[in-house]
C-alpha cells in the first residue's frame, strides 16, 4: 500500500496515510483505523500479542488493498493465519460475498462461511459483525454490552425523544449514533469508538463480544 493522502473526518485536512508493512505472521484485516485501535484493545485484553491489526480505509478499500499488500510485501508469503473483519450494514450475506470476492481477487484461499477457516496456508477466516445477524455494525454489540449500564436508558429516552418530536435522523446509522451519545456521558466524552476501548469503556467480559473473543483466539 503506497503512501496516500487521506481527508481527515474530523478536521477536513489532508493527511498522510502511512505505508502498511506486515511483520507478524498472523494478520488481522479490519476496516479502519478506528476498528485497528479497538482490535488491538481487545486483543491487549485477551493478552493475544502474536496478531497484527491492520486498516484499510474502509470496507471499500478491502479489496483493493489485500490485493496490494499480496503483491508488494515480501512479508505476506510468511503469513500463517489471515483473518477479515467487516460490518454487515444492510445485508450480512452481501458483505460476506463481498469479502470473498477480495479475497478471490488477490488470488488467497476463501472461506464458504463466515467463521469457518479454510484448511490451507495461510489460514483464511472472516467474521461479519454482528454474527449471525442478518444486519448492523461492530456498534450493535457494544451497544448490547453496555445495555444494563444506567445511561443507556437515557440514550434511548433521548432518540425517541427526538422520533416524538419528528426530529429526522438516518435510520441506517442508529447504531452509531447512540454509541456516540453514550460515549458522551463518559469521563472523556469525546472519545471515538476504538479511542473508548482502550479506556475500558466497552465491557469486553460481556457475552455480547463471546464469538469475537472466540474469533480472535482462534487466529
Amino acid at each position: 500500500m503506497a503512501d496516500t493522502m487521506i481527508v481527515c473526518p474530523d478536521c477536513g485536512k489532508e493527511i498522510s496515510e502511512k505505508t502498511l508493512k506486515i511483520e507478524k505472521e498472523k494478520l488481522l484485516i479490519v476496516e479502519g483505523r478506528d476498528e485497528e485501535e479497538f482490535f488491538y484493545a481487545l486483543l491487549k485484553k485477551l493478552k493475544i500479542y502474536d496478531v497484527q491489526v491492520a486498516g484499510v480505509g474502509g470496507k471499500t478499500k478491502i479489496k483493493p488493498n489485500l490485493k496490494t499488500l499480496k503483491t508488494t510485501d515480501p512479508f505476506f508469503d510468511r503469513i500463517t493465519s489471515l483473518g477479515i473483519v467487516r460490518d454487515a450494514d444492510d445485508n450480512f450475506n452481501d458483505a460476506f460475498i463481498s469479502v470473498q470476492n477480495a479475497l478471490k481477487a488477490a488470488d488467497l484461499p476463501c472461506p464458504k462461511k463466515p467463521l469457518t477457516p479454510t484448511k490451507t496456508s495461510p489460514k483464511v477466516t472472516v467474521m461479519i459483525l454482528p454474527p449471525g445477524k442478518s444486519r448492523g455494525t461492530l456498534e450493535d454489540i457494544c451497544l448490547g454490552s453496555i445495555k444494563d449500564d444506567p445511561a443507556i436508558f437515557c440514550v434511548n429516552d433521548y432518540f425517541g425523544c427526538l422520533d416524538a418530536k419528528g426530529v429526522g435522523r438516518p435510520v441506517k446509522d442508529c447504531a452509531k449514533a447512540k454509541a456516540r451519545v453514550f460515549l458522551s456521558s463518559r469521563k472523556e466524552p469525546t472519545l471515538r469508538l476504538g479511542e473508548a476501548a482502550n479506556k475500558g469503556y466497552w465491557p469486553f467480559d460481556a457475552s455480547e463480544f463471546d464469538s469475537v473473543r472466540k474469533f480472535l483466539k482462534s487466529l
